[in-house]
């Protein structure tokens, strides 16, 4: 008795919080549960005067179709391609940039630069998009006025099918690394100072201590943002590259998101769309059980 009265008495003392957990739950099952109604398109006709309900059903007919489709190879290598340079990238550049800046000893210059890497983060790729078209013009650009200079004809950077993948990685790179950085740095907080004063009894020179010293401290972080990036190896960035591309670069550009928009909203070949992003997201979810797997396996990280 003693035991359910303390419960009830808990319950009580909780429950503004547990009610304030409400509209969240709401907008969770709107938002988020809710459209998973429609993932009934990728296994019917789908016709919009008929519904969910009434739609004819096909099966896998709608998955045999999209292997049938020439370019959908080509867009899964792009897709899997870029993901995975970004991936590489968003490791190599933030980690460095974090190297560097612990090796700043003044405090203003070393928060200048930080708040210049990590202003990026918070732009929109809208903006962004905006930017980068304006600064790679081939006619009025500044990059190309620059190269001008040295007598180098000017480039189409978002028509260049060769260039454009990676112009991808790089403008990612750009925008993402400030937020990488911080949390690299944060992690260098957490090294023992007496390892690197002991490195520099033993005669150690900066590059020695991040060698023995640094670099293993950051390891398991490091590895640990490895793994977990796994998972998002599907995911190379929609809101990037539809605000980016044109059809001179579909042949390397084109990724799953920016596929599945055109069939879906613009072709309006819904079932179809919806086969592509259901077979993306299985993956997707095959993908982060693994990482997590992973990630508990190589860096103790656990998903309670």
């Amino acid at each position: 008795m003693e035991a359910l009265r303390a419960r009830g008495k808990k319950w009580v003392r909780e429950s503004p919080l547990h009610l304030m957990m409400v509209p969240g739950i709401i907008l969770l099952l709107i938002f988020s549960y809710g459209p998973m109604l429609g993932i009934l398109m990728a296994f019917e006709r789908f016709n919009i005067s008929k519904g969910f309900f009434r739609s004819e059903w096909v099966g896998l007919d709608n998955f045999k179709f999209i292997l049938q489709i020439p370019d959908v190879r080509q867009v899964f290598w792009n897709t899997i391609f870029i993901a995975f340079m970004k991936i590489v990238a968003s490791l190599i550049v933030p980690v460095g940039l974090a190297l560097l800046l612990n090796e700043v000893r003044a405090k203003y210059v070393k928060r200048g630069i930080q708040t210049i890497i990590y202003l990026p983060y918070f732009l929109s790729w809208v903006l962004l998009a905006g930017i980068l078209i304006d600064i790679l013009s081939p006619s009025s650009g500044i990059v190309n006025q620059f190269l001008g200079i040295f007598g180098i004809k000017p480039i189409f950077f978002l028509g260049n099918e060769k260039i454009f993948p990676y112009l991808l990685v790089v403008t990612h790179v750009w925008k993402e690394a400030g937020f990488g950085t911080i949390i690299y740095l944060a992690a260098l907080t957490g090294i023992d100072p007496t390892l690197y004063e002991a490195a520099i009894v033993d005669g150690a020179s900066r590059w020695r201590q991040t060698w023995h010293v640094t670099l293993p401290g950051l390891a398991p972080i490091i590895i640990l943002m490895t793994v977990l990036s796994l998972g998002g190896i599907l995911n190379a960035g929609f809101d990037q590259v539809f605000n980016l591309y044109n059809p001179l670069v579909y042949s390397t550009g084109d990724i799953i998101d920016t596929m599945v928009y055109r069939m879906g909203l613009i072709d309006n070949q819904f079932s179809i769309a919806t086969a592509v992003g259901l077979f993306k997201s299985v993956v997707s979810v095959i993908l982060i059980s693994v990482s997590y797997k992973l990630a508990d396996k190589f860096a103790g990280y656990k998903v309670l």
